[in-house]
């Protein structure tokens, strides 16, 4: 079994009544390689989360964004609500993870869940911590468990979302970032300037044709403006004299 603890955030009352942004992350960890979901049939399917805080009271809102994870990675997760840790509401780090794998056996039989440890024993003062089966773990990566970290951190400040929306958005924007790699912002710029400089080029290059092609018009426009007397003149008049002198 495999098993992460990802972070321990304290925060005052100030700060999470600020609003998203003032202490969640500012940025979320790309994904920056490509994952394949769990076969279908790799998961024994369970219960989706235990409220021991009676926080939740929309359950099919909750579940949505839980489900929406299952069904794009193939890793069914279980997020647990507790405000204490076998009594305790001030435990160690080896007291929480010892508490998770043992949930984690207790809950599931097979390799396939994540199971999400939320504990919070008073208002804004927060653990969380996650343990993946030896399948999930093929999909929920490191690089992924901190993507679904950052989002529960940064959405935990956002004062509009209700306890199960900000579980099942979590989930949610997880799932969908974890799934696909992660394309870098300046792409799209480079790609925009790249085509406005072949634009200019090419407008560049239509202009200079142009110039070219009204300059010999304006010569052919002045040669066939000229009298036709003018044409050959001097040539005209040295034969002409020529021709008086031999006489």
């Amino acid at each position: 079994m495999f098993m992460f603890v990802i972070f321990t955030l304290i925060s005052s009352l100030g700060n999470f009544m600020g609003g998203g942004g003032n202490g969640g992350p500012t940025s979320i960890t790309s994904s920056t390689v490509e994952r394949e979901p769990l076969p279908a049939g790799a998961v024994t399917e369970t219960e989706y989360y235990t409220d021991e805080l009676g926080w939740i009271g929309n359950h099919t809102q909750m579940v949505d964004g839980l489900r929406h994870f299952y069904n794009e990675t193939g890793v069914q997760p279980h997020v647990h609500i507790t405000g204490d840790i076998n009594g305790s509401t001030d435990p160690s780090m080896d007291e929480l993870q010892a508490y998770a794998n043992d949930l984690y056996e207790e809950l599931f039989t097979d390799e396939a869940h994540l199971l999400l440890v939320f504990f919070e024993p008073e208002p804004n003062e927060y653990m969380t911590y996650y343990v993946t089966g030896s399948q999930a773990r093929s999909v929920i990566d490191t690089e992924a468990g901190d993507i679904l970290m950052d989002y529960l951190d940064r959405n935990y400040y956002d004062p509009d979302l209700t306890d199960e929306q900000y579980f099942s958005n979590s989930f949610k924007e997880a799932a969908d970032r974890i799934m696909e790699v992660t394309t870098s912002p300046w792409i799209p710029v480079l790609s925009i300037f790249g085509v406005l400089a072949a634009l200019y080029i090419l407008f560049k290059w239509w202009k200079t044709k142009q110039a070219s092609k009204e300059r010999e018009a304006k010569r052919t426009e002045d040669m066939l403006s000229r009298p036709i007397e003018k044409f050959g003149s001097s040539k005209a008049d040295e034969l002409a004299k020529k021709y008086d002198e031999d006489k």
